[in-house]
Protein backbone atom coordinates (compact mmCIF):
# COMPACT_ATOMS: atom_id res chain seq x y z
CA UNK A 1 0.00 0.00 0.00
CA UNK A 2 1.25 3.50 -1.35
CA UNK A 3 0.97 7.33 0.29
CA UNK A 4 -2.12 7.55 -1.74
CA UNK A 5 -3.67 4.22 -0.74
CA UNK A 6 -3.35 5.16 2.64
CA UNK A 7 -4.39 8.73 2.19
CA UNK A 8 -7.68 7.10 0.52
CA UNK A 9 -8.55 4.67 3.30
CA UNK A 10 -8.11 7.20 5.98
CA UNK A 11 -10.53 9.33 4.02
CA UNK A 12 -13.35 7.30 3.03
CA UNK A 13 -12.95 5.50 6.60
CA UNK A 14 -12.58 8.85 8.98
CA UNK A 15 -15.97 9.72 6.52
CA UNK A 16 -18.10 6.56 6.79
CA UNK A 17 -17.41 6.67 10.95
CA UNK A 18 -18.53 10.67 10.87
CA UNK A 19 -21.70 9.44 8.96
CA UNK A 20 -22.06 6.83 11.35
CA UNK A 21 -21.27 8.52 14.55
CA UNK A 22 -24.29 10.82 13.38
CA UNK A 23 -26.68 8.24 12.36
CA UNK A 24 -25.92 6.93 16.03
CA UNK A 25 -26.50 10.96 17.99
CA UNK A 26 -29.20 11.76 16.10
CA UNK A 27 -31.50 9.76 17.97
CA UNK A 28 -30.43 11.51 21.26
CA UNK A 29 -31.41 15.10 19.28
CA UNK A 30 -35.05 13.51 18.48
CA UNK A 31 -35.73 12.94 21.94
CA UNK A 32 -34.65 16.48 23.06
CA UNK A 33 -36.71 17.58 20.56
CA UNK A 34 -39.76 15.36 21.00
CA UNK A 35 -39.13 16.46 25.03
CA UNK A 36 -38.88 20.15 24.63
CA UNK A 37 -42.33 20.63 22.35
CA UNK A 38 -44.67 17.69 24.62
CA UNK A 39 -43.19 20.30 27.92
CA UNK A 40 -44.85 23.28 26.38
CA UNK A 41 -47.90 22.69 28.96
CA UNK A 42 -45.24 22.06 31.41
CA UNK A 43 -43.45 25.44 30.73
CA UNK A 44 -47.23 27.20 30.95
CA UNK A 45 -47.77 25.95 34.34
CA UNK A 46 -44.53 27.18 35.70
CA UNK A 47 -45.29 30.32 34.48
CA UNK A 48 -48.37 31.06 35.36
CA UNK A 49 -46.51 30.55 38.98
CA UNK A 50 -43.92 33.39 38.39
CA UNK A 51 -44.83 36.85 39.95
CA UNK A 52 -42.29 38.65 38.56
CA UNK A 53 -42.96 39.80 34.77
CA UNK A 54 -39.67 39.86 33.39
CA UNK A 55 -38.69 36.25 34.74
CA UNK A 56 -41.67 34.84 32.51
CA UNK A 57 -40.68 36.52 29.32
CA UNK A 58 -37.36 35.19 30.18
CA UNK A 59 -38.25 31.95 30.78
CA UNK A 60 -40.57 31.36 28.20
CA UNK A 61 -38.23 33.25 25.28
CA UNK A 62 -35.71 30.74 26.79
CA UNK A 63 -37.34 27.76 25.85
CA UNK A 64 -38.78 28.97 22.15
CA UNK A 65 -35.15 29.47 21.56
CA UNK A 66 -33.78 25.94 22.68
CA UNK A 67 -36.93 24.43 21.41
CA UNK A 68 -36.72 26.10 17.92
CA UNK A 69 -33.02 25.59 17.54
CA UNK A 70 -32.74 22.08 18.68
CA UNK A 71 -35.80 21.85 15.71
CA UNK A 72 -33.42 23.25 13.25
CA UNK A 73 -30.38 21.58 14.24
CA UNK A 74 -32.56 18.01 14.04
CA UNK A 75 -33.49 19.00 10.37
CA UNK A 76 -30.18 20.48 9.04
CA UNK A 77 -28.45 17.34 10.31
CA UNK A 78 -31.60 14.96 8.77
CA UNK A 79 -30.50 16.39 5.49
CA UNK A 80 -27.16 14.17 5.18
CA UNK A 81 -29.51 11.42 4.14
CA UNK A 82 -30.33 13.13 0.81
CA UNK A 83 -26.70 12.87 -0.36
CA UNK A 84 -27.22 9.05 -2.63
CA UNK A 85 -23.70 8.46 -1.92
CA UNK A 86 -23.69 8.01 1.71
CA UNK A 87 -27.28 6.91 2.09
CA UNK A 88 -27.49 4.42 -0.48
CA UNK A 89 -23.33 3.60 0.20
CA UNK A 90 -23.56 3.59 3.56
CA UNK A 91 -26.18 1.23 5.95
CA UNK A 92 -27.93 3.65 7.43
CA UNK A 93 -31.99 3.56 8.69
CA UNK A 94 -33.81 3.01 5.12
CA UNK A 95 -36.74 5.78 5.90
CA UNK A 96 -34.20 8.50 7.09
CA UNK A 97 -35.23 10.39 4.11
CA UNK A 98 -38.80 10.20 4.61
CA UNK A 99 -38.22 11.03 8.81
CA UNK A 100 -36.23 14.01 6.99
CA UNK A 101 -39.17 14.78 4.52
CA UNK A 102 -42.00 15.02 7.99
CA UNK A 103 -39.79 16.77 10.02
CA UNK A 104 -39.44 19.30 7.02
CA UNK A 105 -43.47 19.43 6.79
CA UNK A 106 -43.43 19.87 10.44
CA UNK A 107 -40.76 22.65 10.47
CA UNK A 108 -43.12 24.34 7.31
CA UNK A 109 -46.41 24.07 9.43
CA UNK A 110 -44.29 25.96 12.49
CA UNK A 111 -42.88 28.55 9.89
CA UNK A 112 -46.53 29.52 8.44
CA UNK A 113 -48.72 29.34 11.26
CA UNK A 114 -49.02 29.72 14.86
CA UNK A 115 -48.31 26.21 16.84
CA UNK A 116 -48.33 28.17 19.87
CA UNK A 117 -51.69 30.03 19.91
CA UNK A 118 -53.28 27.57 17.40
CA UNK A 119 -54.96 24.39 18.83
CA UNK A 120 -55.25 22.49 15.36
CA UNK A 121 -51.64 23.72 14.41
CA UNK A 122 -49.95 22.54 17.46
CA UNK A 123 -51.79 18.96 17.24
CA UNK A 124 -51.10 18.99 13.35
CA UNK A 125 -47.13 19.65 14.01
CA UNK A 126 -46.92 17.10 17.15
CA UNK A 127 -48.36 14.42 14.89
CA UNK A 128 -46.18 15.27 12.23
CA UNK A 129 -42.98 15.20 14.80
CA UNK A 130 -43.82 11.92 16.33
CA UNK A 131 -44.03 10.22 12.78
CA UNK A 132 -41.14 11.78 11.92
CA UNK A 133 -39.02 10.59 14.91
CA UNK A 134 -40.78 7.23 14.90
CA UNK A 135 -39.68 6.41 11.09
CA UNK A 136 -35.90 7.38 12.01
CA UNK A 137 -35.52 5.88 15.72
CA UNK A 138 -37.17 2.53 14.76
CA UNK A 139 -34.80 1.33 11.66
CA UNK A 140 -31.92 2.90 13.73
CA UNK A 141 -33.01 0.80 16.45
CA UNK A 142 -34.52 -2.07 15.39
CA UNK A 143 -31.91 -2.18 11.81
CA UNK A 144 -28.45 -0.52 12.26
CA UNK A 145 -28.14 -1.14 16.30
CA UNK A 146 -29.30 -4.67 16.31
CA UNK A 147 -27.75 -5.99 13.07
CA UNK A 148 -26.06 -8.70 15.31
CA UNK A 149 -28.59 -9.72 17.17
CA UNK A 150 -29.36 -13.22 15.29
CA UNK A 151 -33.21 -14.40 17.06
CA UNK A 152 -34.37 -10.99 14.82
CA UNK A 153 -33.80 -12.82 11.49
CA UNK A 154 -33.80 -10.98 8.69
CA UNK A 155 -35.56 -7.65 10.10
CA UNK A 156 -32.33 -5.73 10.37
CA UNK A 157 -31.58 -6.12 6.80
CA UNK A 158 -34.17 -4.76 6.03
CA UNK A 159 -34.51 -1.59 7.81
CA UNK A 160 -31.25 -0.70 6.39
CA UNK A 161 -30.61 1.12 3.31
CA UNK A 162 -28.06 -1.41 2.06
CA UNK A 163 -29.56 -4.35 2.89
CA UNK A 164 -32.73 -3.29 0.61
CA UNK A 165 -31.05 -1.24 -2.60
CA UNK A 166 -34.02 -1.27 -4.91
CA UNK A 167 -36.73 0.47 -1.86
CA UNK A 168 -33.47 2.46 -0.61
CA UNK A 169 -33.56 4.22 -3.92
CA UNK A 170 -37.22 4.37 -4.31
CA UNK A 171 -37.30 6.03 -0.86
CA UNK A 172 -34.37 8.31 -1.60
CA UNK A 173 -35.34 9.87 -4.86
CA UNK A 174 -39.52 10.34 -4.03
CA UNK A 175 -38.42 12.42 -0.73
CA UNK A 176 -36.25 14.61 -2.41
CA UNK A 177 -38.77 15.02 -4.92
CA UNK A 178 -41.23 16.18 -2.84
CA UNK A 179 -38.68 18.11 -0.58
CA UNK A 180 -38.02 19.76 -3.26
CA UNK A 181 -41.97 20.80 -4.58
CA UNK A 182 -42.01 21.48 -0.62
CA UNK A 183 -39.39 24.01 -0.55
CA UNK A 184 -40.89 25.32 -3.75
CA UNK A 185 -44.17 25.65 -2.61
CA UNK A 186 -42.72 27.89 0.33
CA UNK A 187 -40.52 29.82 -1.53
CA UNK A 188 -43.63 30.90 -3.76
CA UNK A 189 -45.89 31.36 -1.17
CA UNK A 190 -43.54 33.72 0.14
CA UNK A 191 -42.40 35.91 -2.87
CA UNK A 192 -46.46 36.13 -3.41
CA UNK A 193 -47.02 37.30 0.04
CA UNK A 194 -44.26 39.28 -0.12
CA UNK A 195 -44.67 43.07 1.29
CA UNK A 196 -48.81 41.96 2.17
CA UNK A 197 -48.86 42.63 5.99
CA UNK A 198 -48.98 39.47 8.33
CA UNK A 199 -52.20 38.05 9.12
CA UNK A 200 -51.91 39.29 12.77
CA UNK A 201 -51.60 42.85 11.36
CA UNK A 202 -54.10 42.30 9.14
CA UNK A 203 -56.77 41.22 11.46
CA UNK A 204 -55.74 44.25 14.02
CA UNK A 205 -56.29 46.76 10.82
CA UNK A 206 -59.67 44.84 10.26
CA UNK A 207 -60.41 46.02 13.77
Amino acid sequence: MNADDLATALTDGASGWLVLSLAAVLPILWAFTLSLHFSRPYVLRFLQRLTLRFGGDVWWLSYVLFRDALLVITLGLSTIFFMPNLYLGTGLPITAPIATLVLFWATVVKLIRDVDDDPAAFRLFSVLLVIASSLYIVPQVYGMEAADQVYLGGLPGALISTGNLALARFILWGSLALFALTGTAVFVRFMMRLGLPADGEASMADG
